[in-house]
């Protein structure tokens, strides 16, 4: 589709697309249980092809943006920061979309509130309204996150006295800080890096997965890509402690930022620091913020058992679904190592994974940044579970540092496929759900389609 080029129409197709998705939301959102409609109604029905109606003018605006981005003239990055913040302005109001795990992290923060091991027990130990928002699977599990994530949780939980509409709101904040430290450090990276700015956030800030599950579902993989990003740009300065103290907060939310302590060392010794030097003083300063950060959340050391948290058994990871297959056709033939099938899988991809971040390290050790964003990739695609919004580990900083147009495309190609791999409800989809979602795509394409050619008309009529 040959649109004309204009940001502004870009910016009011985007707005159009998380408009809907806000307004379908309300019907067909991650929605408390006590508001959660029958997918079969009407009402969840409509809501349902209003979201992914939202959702393709959404990933079309962004297209649109990026070849505007790649044009003879550009955007700069401050009138794209802007076009960030009016695309996610009605995604602030809306119900928590395409997962519950908001609710989860409510429930958590609740229970350190309370001074309950949030380690050894499932929200279910809490009881009460919050515990019964979480998901089923994982009423009983202990919390994968680390004490920093769980610190302002809890925070967040005293603050709102355990109100779910005021805890929600303050989650989805939350969120949106740590997109904003996102969208700062990328253009410090790219340039770093030796890259467009513009193009770092169009991909990196601006993508469709980040405004979809870090903004409308609120997960807290904003913060630890934030104090990713802000780590790094510190280490590139002349403040490489800083870079590991802002990395290791990174990593105690989620565990897979603690690659970032290898690439401020990288960092250090391009800028001449001895190797052993930079490797003492990351490591110290990254000890010292573990154990104060773990002190002052209160949540012990539990954290690092909680790493093993068991996933989903329908999980659609790569070596989940590879274990799945295995083990079906050992079962088929009356194998006794037909349970050992998934585990076995899951243990190759993580030695998979472990080769790959070596590979990729001596790859391309010249730049670091890049080198992470690959290595995180990895870890998301050969780990034991995903989701789409786990491809933003890696692609946040490939953004930052892609080599070239041609990664950045693929990098795009993919995020098209994932932001169309969710429900707005966070749960799994039946014939009639799908259904509905292709509808909703579909009429949005048909819509583009006909705007397209009536703003072609006019041009048309005078050429004839």
């Amino acid at each position: 589709m040959a649109f004309p080029l204009d940001l502004r129409r870009c910016q009011i197709l985007g707005l159009s697309g998380t408009a809907f998705l806000a307004l379908g939301g309300e019907t067909a959102g991650a929605l408390p249980v006590r508001e959660l409609l029958a997918p079969s109604s009407v009402h969840a029905a409509l809501g349902l092809v209003g979201v992914y109606f939202g959702v393709v003018l959404l990933i079309v605006a962004w297209l649109l943006l990026g070849r505007l981005v790649r044009s003879a003239d550009p955007p700069t990055p401050r009138a794209l920061l802007l076009v960030l913040a009016v695309w996610a302005t009605p995604l602030l109001i809306a119900p928590p979309l395409f997962s519950r795990d908001v609710y989860s992290y409510l429930a958590q923060g609740a229970m350190v509130d309370a001074h309950i091991d949030v380690y050894a027990y499932g929200p279910a130990h809490l009881g009460g309204p919050l515990a019964d928002e979480v998901a089923p699977l994982w009423r009983h599990t202990g919390a994968p996150y680390g004490p920093v994530f769980l610190g302002v949780a809890s925070a967040l939980s005293a603050l709102t006295r355990g109100e779910l509409p005021a805890g929600l709101l303050g989650m989805r904040l939350i969120a949106l800080l740590g997109v904003a430290l996102m969208a700062a450090a990328l253009p410090r990276l790219a340039r770093h890096s030796g890259a467009d700015p513009a193009a770092a956030l169009w991909l990196g800030a601006l993508n469709p997965l980040v405004l979809l599950h870090l903004v409308a579902g609120a997960h807290n993989d904003a913060i630890m890509l934030g104090l990713l990003g802000a780590g790094l740009v510190a280490a590139l300065g002349r403040w490489p402690v800083l870079g590991a103290v802002l990395v290791t907060l990174a990593a105690l939310v989620k565990a897979p930022a603690a690659l970032g302590l290898a690439a401020v060392v990288l960092l250090q010794m391009r800028s001449g620091r001895h190797p052993a030097k930079a490797v003492l003083g990351t490591a110290t300063a990254s000890a010292a913020t573990t154990v104060a950060a773990t002190a002052v959340a209160g949540t012990g050391y539990g954290w690092i058992g909680a790493l093993d948290t068991p996933v989903s058994p329908q999980n659609w990871a790569l070596t989940s679904l590879l274990g799945r297959a295995t083990e079906s056709l050992l079962t088929r033939v009356g194998s006794d190592l037909a349970p050992l099938a998934v585990p076995v899988w899951h243990v190759f991809g993580l030695v998979l994974t472990a080769v790959l971040v070596l590979l990729i390290g001596w790859r391309w050790r010249p730049r670091p940044v890049y080198a992470l964003g690959l290595s995180l990739a990895a870890v998301a695609a050969f780990g034991p579970a995903i989701r789409p919004w786990y491809a933003l580990w890696g692609l946040f900083l490939i953004a930052a540092a892609a080599p070239s147009t041609s990664v950045r495309h693929r990098v795009a190609a993919v995020t098209g496929v994932l932001a169309l791999a969710v429900l707005p409800s966070g749960g799994s989809a039946d014939a009639g759900q799908l259904v509905l979602a292709v509808s909703g795509g579909v009429l949005a394409v048909v819509v583009l389609w006909q705007a397209h050619l009536a703003a072609q008309a006019p041009a048309l009529e005078r050429t004839a």
